[in-house]
């Protein structure tokens, strides 16, 4: 997915005054890495710290974007605490000075409602290997219809030509369409790959799978809480996607005793242990899931998980 930065970011030149870059900390570090080295073409990257390494301070982001901000890639869901962005109140600013706004929505689509038009979002992008259930290798790129043709990428190849099967030597005849911002041959057996997972999200509509994820994280959450574990992930429903992140005594360890018994979770420093409900987990898998990390902590299974001194 970020190949997809780096095709928004081509559009646009760091050389001049309005060459500021705002994003948090928060951000996936690959993104913020791609950012960071654009420093090389005269970017320049101010990175907001968050003050408890989960949550975004909505004033202090507003603050930093002003009329020398080109770019504002933020998460709509954030990937440590699933926390959900105001996002509306970051495009309306950066919009008001002049600047664009990069969602990156691979943490919310399928879980989380998004109407990117109601955004007004200049450009979103993802992937679908979360809880579109497409697998690894696809990733999607949404640009405002009314920026396609203004902007010309300078990561580009043979599928961005009018004409790519006349196979012409010399400058890009480039597309008006989507078809502008996509550059060589794409990864054609993952494309087939992500299709069921998609269709199956569609057919169950993302409204209800949004309706269910509510109730089970919260489930989720006050299972952990009664067990004196705590939540790194908003209380407020309307504030979270549909991960919780749960930090236990030993949680690295305790998530790899966890994968070992083939529940399938992660983990994040300073998060600890994410756990991912979708549309298809039952509610007794919820409770199992919790049970076992109340076992795996008695009887100190973790241990056979930690590194040695």
């Amino acid at each position: 997915m970020t190949l997809t930065q780096a095709i928004i970011s081509s559009c646009f030149e760091f050389s001049g005054r309005r060459n500021k870059v705002v994003l948090t900390d928060l951000e996936f570090p690959s993104t913020v890495y791609f950012y960071m080295e654009q420093r090389r073409q005269g970017a320049q990257v101010e990175i907001l710290k968050s003050e408890d390494g989960l949550h975004v301070s909505l004033g202090k982001l507003l603050e930093a974007i002003d009329e020398r901000t080109l770019l504002v890639p933020i998460s709509l869901v954030l990937f440590r605490s699933a926390t959900i962005v105001d996002a509306k109140a970051i495009i309306e600013r950066a919009h008001k000075v002049g600047a664009h706004v990069i969602l990156d929505c691979f943490q919310a689509a399928g879980t989380v409602p998004v109407n990117v038009r109601e955004f007004g979002v200049d450009f979103a992008v993802g992937g679908v290997l979360k809880w579109l259930c497409g697998g690894p290798g696809v990733a999607y790129l949404y640009v405002r219809p009314d920026l396609r043709e203004k902007l010309r990428p300078k990561i580009s190849g043979w599928l961005a030509h009018q004409r790519p099967f006349a196979f012409e030597v010399g400058p890009l005849d480039a597309r008006s369409d989507a078809y502008r911002f996509l550059n060589g041959t794409p990864h054609i057996p993952a494309l087939y790959a992500c299709q069921p997972g998609l269709e199956i999200v569609q057919q169950a509509g993302v409204a209800k799978i949004r309706e269910k994820s509510v109730r089970q994280t919260e489930r989720l959450i006050q299972g952990a809480l009664e067990r004196g574990w705590r939540i790194n992930s908003p209380r407020d429903s309307r504030e979270r996607g549909g991960t919780i992140s749960i930090e236990c005594p030993h949680a690295q360890e305790v998530k790899n005793e966890l994968i070992a018994r083939n529940i399938l979770v992660d983990y994040r420093p300073g998060a600890g242990i994410r756990v991912s409900p979708h549309f298809y987990n039952r509610d007794e898998e919820i409770d199992f899931t919790l049970a076992q990390v109340g076992e795996i902590l008695t009887t100190r299974a973790y241990e056979r998980h930690l590194q040695p001194a």
